[in-house]
């Protein structure tokens, strides 16, 4: 499965989930999946996409948060899957794109390429629900699951490269003001 792939697939169960996508990729084929207000992506913050969804998650109890984010940016802020194991927002969801690369630097390989597991670090932390799937029907099935049940989720996708998706418009300020009042939170 690619990462097109996967995010077209989560794309289908979102209802009125706040999406945050990682810069990059995930943030690429996310606008290609399917544009829509709920869709905040990030520029210019590698590592923070979990960060930034772990408080959107406290502020608004009330709605399920997904976010998208890539193994190489995960990588940069483990310290985050302590937080959120220690926070515990049960309506958090964080989608790891592992494609084993730093895909949107040039294609080096990432240290999940050399065996690191981001679900096995995400339960050392205390994430009691963290797996990794690699098939299109197990992604289906655990995503449904964890937009359903209560969290934190981790869930680590075994991605291959999805070659080239539509770009998101880079203006910043339209897509927070755009984001914030899909969420209630007008500025």
């Amino acid at each position: 499965m690619t990462r097109l792939e996967a995010t077209r697939r989560l794309r289908v169960l979102l209802k009125t989930e706040a999406v945050i996508a990682s810069l990059g990729h995930p943030a690429y084929d996310l606008f290609e999946a399917g544009d829509r207000a709920e869709n905040f992506y990030l520029w210019g913050s590698m590592g923070l996409a979990s960060s930034i969804g772990l408080g959107i998650a406290m502020a608004q109890p009330g709605r399920r948060v997904v976010v998208l984010d890539g193994d190489g940016s995960l990588l940069m802020n483990l310290g985050s899957l302590a937080t959120i194991a220690t926070v515990a927002p049960p309506n958090l969801l964080l989608l790891v794109w592992d494609n084993e690369l730093y895909g949107t630097t040039g294609g080096q390989p990432t240290a999940t390429a050399e065996g690191s597991d981001l679900a096995e670090a995400a339960q050392a932390l205390g994430i009691r629900q963290a797996v990794t799937v690699r098939e299109p029907e197990a992604f289906d099935k655990v995503v449904d699951r964890a937009l359903r049940e209560p969290g934190p989720w981790v869930i680590v996708a075994k991605v291959g490269e999805s070659g080239t998706a539509s770009k998101p418009p880079l203006d910043s300020p339209m897509i927070k003001r755009r984001f914030m009042a899909a969420i209630g939170c007008p500025e």
